[in-house]
């Protein structure tokens, strides 16, 4: 499962839409076309494109802690506390993800689970020093148990960066690490994969991109993005699924630098992508669609 923050499916706009903007071939190779909200639902014979409701009858912009809670967790956070709420999942939420989130729900099946991103040493910096501000997929890990990569694992090739090409760690943080091709990427992602019964993944620089942050690499993260996804769905090996999914809209709209009321981005491919598509219609539905693969 891939999780990219603050995607959604917008306008056909090449002005403000990146993916009309710069052209997307994750989308055309796959399906002839790029979605939009007069054309939200695309497939093809091994994969689904579709639509997934972010706001669930709580009017407003959705945010991440209470979307991201709703697709870890299989509940509606939304509805739960009343109201949208982020970037981090409010305090009442944190039982809820102790509890209920897709990653301790495999660990009690006995399943075998990774969460391959890497961290800086400046992240467990500030985990160590006892704040507590962390997006729901770290924290189901701290709270699961799990454990977090650190730049170790990522030289070693047993991590990936959220960026996916190492980049934002060599240039911005100043690490020794070699920049890898998406393409590079893809291939360590399904290597882990085959090791495990479930492997995440996040990307969050699309949110920032849409909140206007790093915007001078816009066409570049863009591109990275194309590549991997797409270098993915060619190379899925048949035995295995792969699940795209985003919390809310913002990327899809670079005009605003907020999130959108648009539908958040779903795709699968592979094995069960017909099933997935046909049951994932809200946040909610992508943690037990998921886990139905596996009863």
């Amino acid at each position: 499962m891939i999780f990219i923050d603050g995607v959604g499916i917008g306008k056909e706009d090449y002005k403000n839409n990146p993916f009309f903007k710069f052209g997307f071939k994750t989308f055309t190779e796959n399906f002839g076309s790029i979605p939009h909200l007069n054309n939200q639902k695309l497939s093809n014979s091994h994969g689904s494109l579709f639509p997934v409701d972010a706001i669930m009858g709580v009017p407003d912009i959705p945010l991440s802690g209470t979307g991201q809670t709703s697709i870890f967790c299989g509940v509606n956070a939304q509805k739960i506390l009343g109201r949208h709420f982020g970037p981090y999942p409010y305090s009442t939420l944190v039982p809820i993800i102790k509890e209920k989130n897709l990653l301790r729900e495999f660990k009690l099946r006995k399943k075998k689970v990774s969460f391959v991103n890497a961290y800086p040493k400046v992240f467990f910096d500030y985990v160590n020093s006892g704040r507590s501000r962390l997006s729901v997929t770290t924290l189901s890990c701290l709270l699961t148990g799990i454990r977090l990569n650190n730049v170790k694992d990522l030289h070693q090739g047993k991590a990936l960066s959220a960026e996916i090409d190492n980049s934002r760690f060599v240039e911005r943080m100043n690490y020794k690490l070699r920049i890898i091709k998406p393409e590079t990427a893809a291939n360590r992602l399904m290597r882990i994969a085959s090791e495990n019964h479930f492997t995440l993944f996040e990307i969050f620089h699309t949110d920032h991109l849409g909140h206007g942050r790093n915007i001078d690499l816009l066409e570049y993260t863009t591109g990275i993005l194309d590549r991997f996804l797409l270098h993915l769905t060619r190379k899925l090996k048949k035995n295995m699924t792969l699940v795209v999914c985003s919390d809310h809209g913002n990327f899809d709209d670079l005009s605003i630098k907020m999130h959108t009321l648009n539908p958040a981005l779903g795709m699968v491919f592979g094995q069960y992508s017909n099933e997935l598509s046909k049951r994932i219609k809200t946040l909610a539905d992508i943690k037990p669609a998921i886990l139905e693969m596996y009863d």
